[in-house]
């Protein structure tokens, strides 16, 4: 169970609901609380772990994160500052801890992505990806 996540699927609804000012209190809370960024703007799907309570994790504001994926703590998913778009994660990917996904780039439906690796590059469905900068490493098997 993970409480900074069940806040963000809280201030997520609410926002949805278009209630003023509350998504962002709770947002602000659970920055405080968890050390966590999980903005209510961000499309995370359902059943998304986040170890460790989600801490030290950071999440663009508009990035998408697909169904079922397991983040470790201390990940950063972002954008880059001259550019508006952000990383697309799709379904049951897991994200090591540490690692750091920027800028626009399109994670595959399995893919694992090893602990500290830099992602700055697509990463195609059911790879494996490790390093500095991130090398696909091995293909699972589908």
């Amino acid at each position: 169970m993970c409480i900074a996540y069940d806040l963000y699927r809280l201030s997520r609804d609410l926002h949805r609901s278009r209630v003023p000012l509350l998504p962002w209190l709770i947002f602000r809370f659970s920055r405080i609380a968890f050390k966590t960024v999980l903005p209510y703007t961000a499309s995370i799907g359902r059943n998304t772990i986040l170890n460790w309570t989600g801490l030290g994790v950071v999440i663009h504001d508009h990035a998408v994160i697909g169904e079922n994926c397991v983040i470790g703590h201390d990940v950063t998913i972002g954008g880059r500052s001259y550019d508006d778009r952000v990383p697309v994660l799709g379904n049951r990917v897991f994200v090591g801890v540490g690692a750091k996904i920027i800028g626009p780039v399109k994670i595959g439906d399995n893919a694992t992505i090893g602990a500290n690796a830099v992602v700055m590059e697509d990463v195609p469905a059911n790879a494996i990806v490790a390093g500095i900068p991130a090398r696909i490493i091995r293909y699972k098997a589908t």
